[in-house]
């Protein structure tokens, strides 16, 4: 179910509580070496190389690092990867695996690591699982990055089309005084009260990039989903590079996410 919340432009998501439990079940993955090492990264290490020299001086965390399969790319691409992720078992697994990577169990909330010690921190869909706000996690990026250094945070979005759509009353309309927070799992965030809150905590804006515009139609429009759900989860070569420039294109309009690239002041 989808409500949208007028006082702060974000649609809110229900489904299952985005708990430690949860992600283990939804990440296990029988072949999860392979699905690591071939893991096509088209976004984390390529944009990274854009504002960071790719050296093992240089200490890049993920926080949310899910099976890890970035910070490896990252570790594979010349940086100090670091990850950590609240899903013990996932943990445990790609550690008994991979056993030279840095990955750990970990509360992004609540890092174990000292103040400004990385040159970037990646966040790939982890701040809008707060109910409660996402402040707390913003702190210690803020504070473990060093100065100059970069935070690349990615979230859904209230994009173009969920605008027009809450505009058409495509929505719920949202009650925080019924609504039941254990059937909350994720908020699609005004993309600019992200922006102006860390602008406004220590950070400088350096690039918008939106993301997912095929996934974000498919998800809004919901006659069509059947259909594009299929081109969706196709596997065929041909068909993964046309969903991916037919997903660029779409981005801007429908961008399920939306990617912002910082500079910590």
């Amino acid at each position: 179910m989808r409500y949208f919340d007028h006082k702060n432009n974000r649609l809110v998501i229900t489904g299952s509580r985005a708990t430690s439990d949860f992600w283990d079940n939804l990440w296990q993955d029988q072949n999860l070496e392979k699905t690591i090492r071939n893991n096509r990264d088209w976004l984390v290490a390529p944009l990274t190389k854009k504002y960071i020299p790719p050296q093992k001086s240089k200490k890049i965390l993920e926080g949310g690092c899910r099976k890890g399969q970035y910070v490896y790319s990252l570790d594979k691409s010349g940086y100090d990867a670091y990850g950590i992720d609240s899903a013990e078992k996932t943990i445990e697994k790609v550690k008994n695996i991979f056993p030279q990577l840095k990955i750990s169990v970990g509360d992004v909330e609540k890092l174990e690591f000292p103040d400004e010690y990385f040159d970037g921190y990646w966040s790939l869909g982890v701040i809008e699982h707060f109910y409660e706000g996402y402040e707390k996690t913003a702190a210690e990026m803020q504070r473990v990055i060093k100065q100059g250094g970069f935070l690349f945070i990615a979230f859904p979005q209230v994009s173009l089309l969920r605008r027009l759509k809450s505009g058409l009353g495509g929505y719920e309309k949202f009650d925080k005084n019924i609504f039941n927070q254990d059937a909350f799992y994720e908020f699609a965030l005004d993309e600019k009260e992200v922006r102006e809150y860390f602008e406004n905590n220590g950070f400088t804006l350096r690039k918008r990039i939106h993301l997912d515009g095929l996934k974000g139609l498919k998800d809004e429009i919901l006659f069509l989903k059947p259909t594009l759900q299929k081109f969706y989860d196709n596997k065929n070569k041909f068909v993964t590079l046309l969903r991916a420039v037919i997903s660029r294109i779409l981005a801007p309009i429908s961008g399920h996410s939306i990617l912002l690239i910082f500079t910590k002041k």
